[in-house]
């Protein structure tokens, strides 16, 4: 039998303005910072971020780091799914802190309840209420 998969470690993500990025995750996010690293061979930060549930996020800063398309539909990572308890709560929460969210849409095989927002770099985020 081959090895099985445990779940995801972490997802990795490069920002292009690091400070800004480091508060939209951690501040307004709510994800909490396990590591800081500066690294001076590559004239980057490493920011180690941790979920509720233990899975990590790993932001970089990496100097004139090509932009990357999103959208539409562009090849490679579609978008980073969260999962929460209350969907409206958490709506209502980032739209009172200036951050814009796509209406909600409701998952037409499970019937869950999802949207859309981005990141200060436009990364396509996802709210899904588990």
């Amino acid at each position: 039998m081959a090895a099985k998969l445990g779940g995801i470690h972490h997802v990795a993500i490069i920002c292009s303005d690091y400070p800004r990025s480091k508060a939209f995750y951690s501040k307004l996010l709510g994800l909490q910072i396990i590591a800081e690293n500066y690294r001076p061979a590559r004239d980057s930060w490493k920011l180690d971020l941790q979920l509720a549930d233990g899975s990590r996020l790993e932001l970089f800063s990496f100097p004139q780091a090509p932009a990357r398309p999103s959208q539409p539909e562009a090849q490679g990572l579609r978008h980073l799914a969260f999962k929460v308890a209350n969907l409206a709560d958490y709506v209502a929460y980032l739209t009172a802190n200036g951050v814009s969210v796509e209406p909600v849409r409701i998952d037409e095989y499970t019937g869950k309840a999802f949207t859309f927002f981005q990141d200060p770099d436009g990364l396509p985020l996802e709210l899904y209420q588990h």
